[in-house]
């Protein structure tokens, strides 16, 4: 992956993840040149990919600032989602599932998932499993 597509990637994940907010600036170019060592007209480049994706916005003299989230509920703090997932991930862990295992088993799952056709990967609804476990007990 090319440099300026990881700082695309890494800006989107701290958006994702509610770092980065809309009203956030983004560092300079000279900030990120400093701390990474890369060209700015990468920096640059990266930016205007994120502007050309409605993310951010460039402000001549004020600098370049979040306008969009893409963060969910379900991935920030401390959702549900997100405590059920480190639970997963320390049982992984003590089974001696390292790093690389976890990444590419998640990656693996989460191809086989999208591949699924979209009736069957649909989420379903919770009042709708209350509703067929009811179902099924009155069935019994």
């Amino acid at each position: 992956m090319t440099a300026y597509m990881q700082i695309v990637q890494q800006t989107k994940q701290a958006m994702r993840l509610g770092l980065l907010a809309p009203g956030d600036r983004l560092p300079t170019a000279r900030q990120v040149v400093g701390m990474t060592a890369i060209n700015p007209n990468t920096v640059h480049k990266a930016y205007r990919e994120l502007e050309h994706e409605g993310l951010v916005e460039s402000r001549r003299g004020a600098g370049t600032f979040v306008v969009r989230s893409l963060s969910r509920p379900e991935t920030v703090g401390d959702s549900t989602l997100r405590a059920g997932l480190l639970q997963w991930l320390q049982q992984a862990r003590a089974a001696g599932v390292d790093r690389d295992d976890v990444t590419a088993l998640f990656t693996d799952l989460i191809e086989e998932y999208d591949a699924l056709p979209r009736e069957v990967s649909r989420p379903i609804p919770p009042d709708t499993n209350a509703m067929q476990q009811n179902s099924m007990e009155e069935t019994e």
